[in-house]
């Protein structure tokens, strides 16, 4: 089934006034994490499912040990039609398990979706292109640097919406640039994740809040880097609770025109600025 195909009719007509707020309280998009490899890689799967239809993706279920009986019970149990895997980029702990799940699930033939190195990958979208997940749109959005296929995923069910971002943001952090440049890092970051509405949840790759922050803060102290702080003191898990709005205020990699900012890495242009923190956060200890 080629998803995209599929989906650009669904954008033909809009739905106005007392119709859309109907549709709007029957929605439900559903967000499942998968911890993966706990106090080791900190990764997270994620299930995304439509729970009006029960369909659903996984994202990114790089170790199938821990994340195939979860789909397994919820196959079984009818709560969820899984209908393709869904990877943020192409490295062995977001793509790797591609094959494995198949096999696991006896579905040799679900959709894999994502960048052209991913394994096993079925569909590549193009930039911008959406999908249907039942009532829930689903856009590829291409956020070249950290490797050359990422992608973040960003859906919409109403007024509810979220980004997976894999490595590419995380909480006060950002992915390091083993395939690309500062200049790429600061247009995925500071033009097309910045972009979205301020209230898109974010759920990043892995679980790196409580180091990011550490380092944040001794570039940036304020409000909002000093709430996140005590949260990640408090909180194993941050996935999901922060949104591009608070992104916004407590990530120096996404304040690179801030003047204290500047002021701590000792540039002004923001791909200066996006280059000495990498660096400064590189070599963090």
């Amino acid at each position: 089934m080629n998803y995209f195909a599929k989906a650009r009719p669904i954008f033909a007509t809009r739905r106005i006034g007392t119709l859309a707020a109907a549709l709007a309280r029957s929605r439900a998009m559903h967000i499942q994490s998968i911890p993966m490899w706990t106090g080791g890689h900190d990764n997270y799967a994620y299930l995304l499912i439509d729970d009006k239809s029960k369909d659903a993706v996984v994202v990114d279920p790089a170790n199938p040990e821990e994340v195939t009986p979860v789909l397994k019970e919820a196959i079984q149990s009818g709560k969820i039609n899984l209908t393709a895997i869904v990877n943020t980029h192409h490295h062995w702990d977001h793509a790797g398990g591609n094959d494995k799940i198949r096999s696991d699930l006896g579905t040799p033939n679900l959709p894999i979706i994502g960048g052209k190195d991913c394994q096993s990958v079925t569909q590549t979208p193009r930039n911008g292109e959406s999908f249907q997940l039942g009532s829930i749109t689903v856009k590829g959005l291409y956020t070249p640097c950290h490797t050359q296929d990422s992608i973040c995923w960003f859906v919409q069910d109403g007024e509810d919406r979220a980004v997976f971002t894999g490595d590419t943001l995380f909480h006060a952090g950002c992915g390091r640039f083993f395939e690309g440049t500062a200049a790429e890092m600061n247009v995925a970051l500071n033009k097309t994740l910045a972009s979205l509405p301020d209230d898109t949840k974010v759920y990043p790759g892995h679980e790196y809040t409580k180091s990011n922050i550490k380092f944040g803060i001794t570039v940036l102290q304020n409000e909002a880097t000093k709430r996140l702080q005590a949260f990640a003191e408090n909180n194993r898990e941050t996935q999901g609770k922060f949104t591009i709005g608070d992104e916004k205020l407590h990530n120096v990699f996404m304040r690179t025109e801030d003047p204290v900012v500047q002021k701590a890495t000792g540039k002004m242009d923001p791909i200066d600025v996006m280059a000495a923190l990498r660096t400064m956060k590189n070599n963090f200890k």
